[in-house]
């Protein structure tokens, strides 16, 4: 059990996090009051319990003190303001945070077995589960407020490169003594040890609630460190590609082949390709995240050739991912028994022993349970909104290359009038962390197909992007009105010359 030192990080962070925003402007605030959180607050089951509330532990306790906090110290254009732009966004998230209430009303009866009892969801499953979901996307909604230029792109990245060097202590501390710094400092151990042996020596988890986790936050950092060298064009540059290293070293130590692909993959896309063609990647890559549970239906998943790969590398892995795809065809077939709003919280989503009623299935991936629990519904809303900024930021990025296209052509035409040479700027207004954000985003969408990877620096990247793109937007509107406004070229030239 916690020991009493959790329970005082998780009430003093609220009082951290109003420091923060006391002193920093609200952009960096943010990223440091959830980043510190998620690294330094115990895991679950370490959370504060109110009766009648959600538990707050170190994911939800940090947004909704975030929101408060914001409220109370921001005056004027910095007050939050919660609801996006988008009308296609703002009813996935009505959608997101309401659709448990259908959810709650459609699971009343309990799950009987001979020797135990499940119960079904009552009135306060309606009131406590949206308030969970909202308190979920607090990050999300502040990130697309206060990080929406370029600058807070770089401090995001900067804080994730900084903040992978720091942890990368304890990592190599538990690599060789084993993952008990969590043990130590907070009294007991967030997962089972038989996890965290690999390949002859110990997966590290610290203060996150799987090793698989903190091998995605290193990731996360890894990818960051790439970004920010391709965009830095100072001569100090080199220290972020030193960074990128070793943080890859680290990875390594992190014993999570997935990650290695995704590092592989993802550091040549970012490395490699113009921010448009990573935006177009990383929009493929949620397109197939979203659709992920279609294309499993109708057998379009080639699990086979998968598992087969998976076998040329090593055959524990390939037992690992067998035993995944068997648990999500069994977990798959019973969400489709309810399909639209799912079975609700309580493990009801799970398949059990008929006389025990102990839960016999495994859910790994977070699309299988998010399907389970809230349905077709629920998973929509969700994985739209989370996949949403991506798309938003394809779409915008055409529209102002084609507005920029219309400009250049009346510049040019109003410069050869008056005699003059002119140039086009081609990522005018681009910023260039755009398509390595988006790719983040993009590799973790695919992840929570076989894991389950949210976390708040996913719901931070969302909402940059999503800040960005409603960025891009109101400078695109702007630009047209004006275009629209401003009389042709030849007809300023000809008054001009009317007055001469």
């Amino acid at each position: 059990m916690p020991n009493a030192l959790a329970t005082v990080m998780l009430v003093i962070w609220p009082v951290v996090i109003w420091r923060l925003f006391v002193v920093l402007p609200p952009g960096r605030a943010l990223i440091w009051s959830l980043l510190g959180a998620y690294l330094l607050l115990p895991p679950p089951p370490a959370a504060i319990d109110f009766p009648l509330m959600p538990a707050l532990d170190k994911t939800s306790l940090p947004n909704l003190a975030i929101l408060i906090v914001a409220f109370l110290v921001l005056r004027g254009e910095n007050r939050p303001r919660l609801l996006p732009d988008s009308l296609i966004a703002r009813w996935l998230l009505l959608i997101f945070v309401l659709s448990p209430i259908a959810t709650v009303f459609t699971n009343p009866e309990p799950l009987i077995f001979t020797e135990n009892i499940i119960r079904g969801l009552y009135l306060q499953d309606a009131i406590a589960q949206p308030i969970n979901r909202f308190i979920l996307v607090i990050g999300f909604l502040m990130a697309r407020q206060y990080l929406t230029t370029r600058e807070d792109q770089r401090d995001l990245l900067i804080a994730l490169v900084m903040a992978g060097l720091a942890y990368s202590l304890p990592i190599l501390i538990e690599v060789r003594l084993s993952p008990q710094i969590n043990n130590w400092v907070y009294g007991y151990f967030q997962h089972l040890f038989s996890q965290t042996v690999r390949q002859g020596g110990y997966r590290p988890m610290v203060f996150l609630y799987h090793g698989i986790w903190l091998a995605y936050f290193v990731l996360t950092c890894l990818l960051a460190a790439l970004a920010v060298w391709r965009a830095d064009r100072s001569a100090t540059r080199a220290k972020y590609m030193i960074a990128a290293f070793y943080l890859f070293g680290v990875l390594v130590l992190c014993k999570t082949l997935a990650t290695l692909v995704y590092a592989g993959a993802a550091g040549a896309l970012i490395l490699l390709l113009s921010t448009r063609m990573q935006v177009r990647v990383a929009a493929l890559l949620a397109l197939i995240t979203i659709s992920y549970p279609v294309l499993k239906s109708i057998d379009l998943v080639p699990a086979e050739v998968i598992l087969s790969q998976a076998e040329a590398i090593s055959d524990e892995r390939a037992h690992s991912l067998a035993f995944r795809f068997e648990n999500e065809d069994i977990l798959v077939d019973r969400a489709f028994l309810k399909p639209w709003f799912g079975w609700g919280i309580w493990g009801r989503n799970h398949v059990h022993d008929p006389d025990t009623g102990f839960i016999t299935s495994v859910s790994d991936g977070y699309w299988v349970i998010v399907l389970g629990v809230w349905g077709w519904v629920g998973y929509i809303a969700q994985f739209g909104l989370m996949s949403l900024p991506i798309f938003l930021v394809w779409r915008e990025l055409r529209l102002v290359s084609r507005f920029e296209e219309q400009q250049f052509r009346r510049d040019a035409s109003f410069a050869l009038m008056e005699g003059a040479q002119g140039a086009r700027d081609k990522d005018r207004g681009l910023s260039p962390y755009l398509g390595p954000l988006a790719l983040m985003l993009g590799f973790n969408l695919i992840d929570l197909l076989p894991n389950a990877t949210l976390t708040p620096t996913t719901w931070l990247i969302a909402g940059t992007l999503f800040g960005h793109a409603e960025r891009l937007a109101r400078r695109r509107k702007d630009g047209v009105q004006e275009d629209v406004e401003t009389p042709p070229p030849s007809e300023t030239v000809l008054k001009r010359r009317t007055v001469l």
